[in-house]
Protein backbone atom coordinates (compact mmCIF):
# COMPACT_ATOMS: atom_id res chain seq x y z
CA UNK A 1 0.00 0.00 0.00
CA UNK A 2 0.91 3.67 -0.96
CA UNK A 3 2.82 5.03 2.13
CA UNK A 4 4.06 7.98 0.21
CA UNK A 5 1.00 10.17 -0.31
CA UNK A 6 -1.97 7.99 1.77
CA UNK A 7 -3.63 7.32 -1.47
CA UNK A 8 -4.34 3.61 -0.28
CA UNK A 9 -3.20 2.30 -3.79
CA UNK A 10 -1.31 -0.70 -4.26
CA UNK A 11 1.83 -0.15 -4.99
CA UNK A 12 3.16 -1.29 -8.95
CA UNK A 13 6.29 -2.41 -10.51
CA UNK A 14 5.64 -3.38 -13.46
CA UNK A 15 8.15 -6.51 -14.43
CA UNK A 16 10.64 -6.04 -17.75
CA UNK A 17 9.56 -8.77 -20.30
CA UNK A 18 12.99 -9.51 -22.33
CA UNK A 19 14.03 -10.56 -25.43
CA UNK A 20 16.60 -10.98 -28.19
CA UNK A 21 14.71 -8.31 -30.13
CA UNK A 22 13.60 -6.31 -27.70
CA UNK A 23 14.28 -2.42 -27.92
CA UNK A 24 15.04 -0.71 -24.52
CA UNK A 25 14.89 3.08 -23.50
CA UNK A 26 15.43 4.39 -20.30
CA UNK A 27 13.66 7.88 -19.50
CA UNK A 28 13.47 10.29 -16.54
CA UNK A 29 10.63 11.10 -14.97
CA UNK A 30 9.76 13.82 -12.31
CA UNK A 31 6.86 14.16 -10.43
CA UNK A 32 6.23 10.70 -9.36
CA UNK A 33 5.68 9.52 -5.71
CA UNK A 34 3.47 6.38 -4.76
CA UNK A 35 2.45 3.26 -6.69
CA UNK A 36 -0.80 5.26 -7.99
CA UNK A 37 1.56 7.39 -9.98
CA UNK A 38 3.62 4.41 -11.31
CA UNK A 39 0.97 2.77 -12.54
CA UNK A 40 -0.26 5.97 -14.35
CA UNK A 41 2.73 6.46 -16.07
CA UNK A 42 2.97 2.32 -16.81
CA UNK A 43 -0.69 2.18 -18.61
CA UNK A 44 -0.21 5.59 -20.72
CA UNK A 45 3.37 4.34 -21.86
CA UNK A 46 1.87 0.84 -22.33
CA UNK A 47 -0.96 2.32 -24.84
CA UNK A 48 1.81 3.20 -27.33
CA UNK A 49 2.24 1.18 -30.23
CA UNK A 50 4.96 -1.25 -30.01
CA UNK A 51 5.53 -1.06 -26.37
CA UNK A 52 5.52 -5.13 -24.39
CA UNK A 53 6.44 -3.55 -21.24
CA UNK A 54 7.06 -0.92 -18.84
CA UNK A 55 9.31 -0.54 -15.78
CA UNK A 56 9.11 2.37 -13.17
CA UNK A 57 11.88 3.00 -10.37
CA UNK A 58 10.09 5.71 -7.99
CA UNK A 59 13.22 5.98 -6.10
CA UNK A 60 15.33 7.59 -8.97
CA UNK A 61 12.18 8.76 -11.11
CA UNK A 62 14.13 6.12 -14.00
CA UNK A 63 10.89 4.81 -16.41
CA UNK A 64 12.58 1.82 -18.70
CA UNK A 65 10.37 0.73 -21.62
CA UNK A 66 10.43 -2.80 -23.21
CA UNK A 67 9.25 -2.35 -26.85
CA UNK A 68 9.16 -4.44 -30.12
CA UNK A 69 10.16 -1.65 -32.27
CA UNK A 70 11.29 1.84 -31.68
CA UNK A 71 9.11 3.95 -30.05
CA UNK A 72 8.99 8.27 -31.11
CA UNK A 73 10.60 9.99 -28.40
CA UNK A 74 8.07 12.72 -28.86
CA UNK A 75 5.34 9.92 -28.28
CA UNK A 76 6.73 9.24 -25.09
CA UNK A 77 6.67 12.55 -23.87
CA UNK A 78 3.40 13.12 -24.89
CA UNK A 79 2.13 9.86 -22.77
CA UNK A 80 4.24 11.13 -19.84
CA UNK A 81 2.74 14.44 -19.65
CA UNK A 82 -0.73 13.37 -20.34
CA UNK A 83 -0.28 10.89 -17.53
CA UNK A 84 0.63 14.48 -15.50
CA UNK A 85 4.83 13.82 -15.07
CA UNK A 86 7.12 15.50 -16.44
CA UNK A 87 9.93 13.87 -18.35
CA UNK A 88 13.40 15.28 -17.91
CA UNK A 89 16.67 14.83 -19.28
CA UNK A 90 18.98 12.33 -18.81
Amino acid sequence: MCTDCSCGTVDIQAAPQTSDESVVATYNVTGMTCGHCAGTVTGKLQQLDGVTSVDVDLATGAVTVHSDKPVEADKVHAAIEEAGYTLTPA
